[in-house]
């Protein structure tokens, strides 16, 4: 049962390591690199939306305000004249474009709330797209696997550390030269 276990686990790994080796690490980057870089152009057109629906309500605000002024000034000259019915359709108005000045600025609230958050995740992503940006540019730059560059267990580096027959004469003439003359 063990050997049959570690002969899976040893098929398991050769499959993973095939795998990987089929994937193509520079196109997978350059693909994530590419979907960070929609994702942050959607939040972007985003926060503009929000920028935009901010400065409609600020605007609209300020028409309901000024809307209410009018109203006050109407109001007195109902209640200068004693039309009561009129004033109550004006109070009516009035009323109504208090409460949806108040629903008005809820959302204003909101929406900055939200474009305050988006902000925040528009300037994290922007940080984490240059960096693997600066990843991928590295990646891209270094040298293929296929290329083959001296390591450790290089013969040329193991030929450095072969001693000759030669070389022992030699440093045993020296050895033999000092103790003669000490």
């Amino acid at each position: 049962m063990a050997l049959i276990t570690r002969v899976s686990r040893l098929f398991r790994a050769d499959v993973n390591a095939v795998l990987d080796r089929m994937e193509e690490p520079e196109l997978l980057l350059k693909q994530a690199t590419r979907e960070m870089e929609e994702e942050l152009d959607r939040d972007e057109q985003r926060a503009k939306l929000l920028a935009l629906e901010l400065r409609q309500i600020a605007s609209r605000q300020g028409d309901l305000t000024q809307r209410l002024d009018n109203t006050a000034e109407e109001l007195d000259l109902c209640f200068d004249s004693g039309n009561e019915a009129l004033a109550r359709a004006l109070l009516k108005r009035r009323l109504e474009t208090e409460r949806f000045i108040e629903f008005l600025s809820r959302k204003h609230e909101a929406l900055c709330s939200a474009a305050d958050e988006l902000k925040q995740r528009i300037d994290g992503n922007r940080s984490r797209l240059e960096s693997m940006r600066q990843k991928t540019a590295l990646f891209t730059t270094r040298e293929p696997d296929d290329e083959v560059v001296e390591g450790w267990a290089e013969p040329a580096f193991v030929r450095q550390f072969v001693v000759s027959d030669e070389d022992v004469e030699l440093a045993l003439l020296r050895e033999q030269q000092k103790r003669v003359q000490s």
